[in-house]
């Protein structure tokens, strides 16, 4: 078992290893699950098989040392030298190799459970959230606030709140669903979407944005207008350059994105009509976001979460707290 341990913790350092060089596109949830069941069976082959195994020995050695003694004692030898408490210790002790096992067993279905089920944390990789997420906001997002889910295969097996206009979502890429990616819910299924010369129209009617001061912006150290725009209940901040022309048209790497016969792109813009079963997003950050203008819709089954939260910025501490 130690070789086999061994062999096991090689292939997770080369996995990992080759995560973080950058060699291929780790699967976390993928990771954990395999990790919980592996985990798992050495918990209870531990608890089962191998500690009733090493107390047996240990109580087999316990016999062995009374018998010795009686025999000892039956010669008229009433002192013994020799101890057994240090060699019993030495066999109840639990190997390296099922105390890296068994015994992260519990912390690690713990970390499965909150992850997969209630809560995950993200951490900001990019500008195109700006200003309500700015690069290295470390936030948390709500996994059963849209339903409960199975781990990996991400299939909804509860309902619960339905996707709202103006949420933060956290979704897995359409082009590469290895990758998560995070927007704002801006269209809902049966929803007309158009975003013509910097304007968001809704089912025909302009989205209405007011300024409501400078903003710095990092990324391109400058400073722009920020304004107000309400999708849903409350009213968020975004970024745009009112007088800037963009030219948008579909660019997606595998080819035309599904349902992209539901959008018309000309050189004012887009319009799309959301199909059933899906969503059309798009970043704070209008001129700098790579979203559903450009790769089409979000389905449904792609869903993670809704974002909430920034707890940490390790830049920036006064940046956690809650957001819209």
């Amino acid at each position: 078992m130690s070789a086999l341990t061994g062999i096991l913790f090689a292939a997770l350092i080369v996995y990992g290893g080759g995560w973080y060089a950058g060699q291929w596109t780790g699967n976390f949830s993928l990771l954990l699950l395999i990790l919980t069941v592996v985990t798992g069976l050495y918990w209870l082959a531990e608890r089962f098989h191998f500690a009733p195994a090493r107390e047996k020995a240990a109580q087999a050695l316990e016999v062995a040392d009374l018998k010795r003694r009686e025999s000892l004692a039956a010669q008229g030898i009433a002192r013994v030298d020799g101890d057994i408490i240090a060699a019993k210790e030495e066999v109840l002790r639990q190997p390296w190799w099922m105390d890296w096992t068994a015994g992260l067993f519990p912390v690690i279905v713990i970390v499965f459970v909150l992850r997969s089920f209630l809560f995950e944390p993200f951490k900001i990789p990019s500008g195109s959230m700006v200003p309500t997420l700015l690069v290295g906001d470390l936030i948390l997002v709500n996994k059963f606030h849209y339903g409960i889910r199975l781990p990996v295969i991400n299939k909804k097996i509860i309902s619960n709140h339905d996707v709202q206009r103006g949420d933060v979502m956290v979704f897995r890429y359409p082009e590469d669903p290895r990758m998560d990616f995070i927007k704002r819910v801006v269209g809902l299924p049966g929803d007309e979407v158009s975003y013509r010369n910097q304007h968001l129209y809704l089912n025909g009617k302009l989205v209405d944005v007011k300024a409501v001061d400078a903003y710095y912006d990092e990324d391109s150290m400058q400073m722009r207008s920020r304004y107000e725009e309400q999708l849903g209940d409350k009213p968020h901040k975004l970024l745009v350059d009112m007088n800037r022309q963009q030219f948008f048209r579909p660019d997606r790497k595998d080819g035309p994105f599904p349902f992209q016969d539901q959008c018309t792109y000309n050189g004012e813009g887009l319009t799309c009509k959301v199909p059933a079963g899906h969503y059309f997003m798009l970043g704070d950050n209008r001129d700098n976001s790579r979203d559903s203008r450009f790769w089409g819709f979000v389905p449904d089954e792609n869903i993670v979460g809704k974002a909430f939260m920034v707890w940490m910025n390790f830049s920036n501490p006064k940046r956690v707290g809650f957001f819209d």
